[in-house]
């Protein structure tokens, strides 16, 4: 019997799946057969690999043909089983060495014409091949994709003759070179310069980049919020090597990461009010990672909030607390990394004018009290800074950036500075702070701690809602440098109140 190893995904994690060949006596004609719970592309892959055999002028010899993929139990999809299962079967009729394949996890889809075509998730299956000790035989085009992942033992064919020749030595596969991979390019990101006005919400942005805070933006149509927004990836910090690498094996099983080099940019990814559970959570048949998933370590910006279905926004809730989001199904579950930046941004009311009487409803206010309504509660709860974006005065706008606005890279220095602080102090960014380690980074004195609890009283505020306050106030301290939280802080964290409690009246 042959033995090869091939992969499945089952979110970040890998199941090493081992594809069995048999070939058994006593048929006047060869028969194919693949077990193992395979799905129907799994079960196709038969046919594509009669017309290879048939290509490379092979035959099959007339004999039960039986592959086993193992653990039986385990869903097998996906057509990267196409390469593995044929190199077992050319090895089980004597044209590959099943001793030198057998240290390797091959993965690859197979044309018609023998030639080896991309798959999903490459640079997962080298790391976890480079852990396990296993080499990994992979498509050519995404030969330097493995290579990224600091693995040496990689085996790139662009054709299954290349392969046999390899083995028998007639010809050599060269070595990846990760130089070959066609590096991200960097997208134009506007800078916080050409944001006229918006004082406290461009204040508001520098906090939350600086603390890893989700934004909530308030403000009618044309205010600047989306150009907030786009603007907030120029004033993060670079991304470390582990999340780089992290995120970039999320692409890679998710199908996007192309032909691009790492990801070393933080993602943004803008969603539209359109989207389903399914794109923002992840899921299918292969439980691909979503929108939520695609943004950890950057932005998951999500305009016109109140737009989107209340079931598809209830689903952040989980993730923008836990920093990971599991999608259950009848046969696996798959949990993905989700440490996202949420960046909301909504209209006061439908009409977008609300407290504005020359240009708003008459309808108001009890459209905008419903508007509201459509984003939950607890949601909001979960978003810590609430922020009123007004109308641009005109006088203010001008044909050329105001030199006396603070550009991106300004404003960046002093986040960074931020954050390393934080990092130094407790290993991670303070949005993700809460319970003792909280209360550690604190250390709010008796007068500051009766104001808190004062205006948490007149505020109604829930227990989420207190901490948010004091994660707030903890990094504008950091932002200014400061040991200790002072009154200051506390008031302007305040100051970022929840939607229904500021100048437009709704309850």
């Amino acid at each position: 019997m042959i033995s090869l190893n091939s992969i499945i995904f089952n979110g970040m994690d890998a199941t090493r799946i081992d594809v069995q060949v048999q070939l058994a006596t006593g048929l006047s004609k060869p028969e194919f057969n693949i077990i193992g719970l395979a799905d129907r592309a799994v079960k196709e892959s038969a046919e594509r690999i009669r017309n290879v055999i048939s290509a490379l002028n092979l035959h099959l010899p007339p004999k039960r043909l039986t592959v086993n993929l193992s653990p039986a139990d385990v869903e097998k999809n996906g057509s990267h089983f196409d390469l593995p299962i044929l190199c077992g079967i050319l090895c089980a009729i004597g044209v590959l060495p099943m001793e030198k394949l057998s240290h390797y996890v091959i993965l690859g889809e197979i044309g018609l014409d023998g030639a080896i075509v991309r798959t999903d998730g490459v640079l997962s299956a080298a790391v976890w091949a480079n852990k396990n000790g296993l080499g990994i035989i992979c498509p050519a085009p995404q030969g330097a994709e493995a290579a990224l992942s600091g693995h040496t033992d990689i085996l790139a064919p662009a054709h299954v003759l290349e392969l046999i020749n390899h083995f028998s030595g007639s010809a050599t596969i060269p070595t990846p070179n990760v130089a070959d991979i066609q590096k991200t390019e960097q997208k134009p990101i506007g800078d916080f310069a050409e944001v006229y006005g918006q004082d406290a919400a461009k204040r508001a942005m520098e906090i939350a980049a600086a603390g890893g805070h989700a934004v909530l933006m308030v403000g009618p149509p044309g205010s600047g919020k989306t150009m907030l927004a786009s603007r907030l990836p120029g004033i993060l910090p670079e991304m470390t090597a582990d999340e780089i690498l992290e995120t970039s094996v999320i692409y890679s099983i998710a199908g996007q990461l192309g032909d691009k080099s790492l990801i070393t940019n933080r993602p943004f990814r803008s969603v539209h009010h359109t989207a389903s559970p399914v794109s923002l959570a992840g899921g299918g048949s292969n439980a691909k990672p979503g929108e939520i998933s695609l943004a950890h370590n950057g932005v998951l910006f999500l305009d016109e909030l109140p737009e989107f279905d209340r079931a598809t926004l209830e689903i952040l809730r989980q993730p923008m607390e836990s920093g990971k989001i599991t999608i259950s199904r009848a046969k696996h579950n798959a949990t993905y990394p989700a440490h996202f930046q949420l960046i909301a941004a909504m209209n006061p009311c439908p009409c977008g004018h609300l407290g504005n009487a020359a240009l708003s409803c008459s309808r108001a206010p009890r459209c905008a009290e419903a508007y509201q309504n459509k984003i939950s509660g607890p949601l909001l709860d979960r978003i810590d800074l609430h922020v009123d974006v007004d109308a641009v005065n005109p006088w203010k706008m001008k044909s050329t950036p105001d030199t006396q606005n603070e550009t991106s890279a300004q404003i960046r220095a002093r986040v960074v500075a931020a954050r390393n602080r934080q990092i130094a102090r407790q290993g991670k960014v303070n949005a993700m702070l809460d319970g003792t380690e909280l209360n550690a980074v604190t250390n709010l004195s008796d007068e500051l701690t009766d104001f808190l609890n004062s205006a948490a009283e007149k505020m109604s505020m829930s227990a989420r809602g207190y901490n948010r306050i004091k994660r707030i106030a903890r990094t504008i301290a950091d932002l200014r440098g400061a040991e200790n939280i002072e009154m200051s802080d506390l008031a302007e964290a305040l100051s970022y109140r929840p939607i229904g409690r500021g100048k437009y009246g709704v309850k």
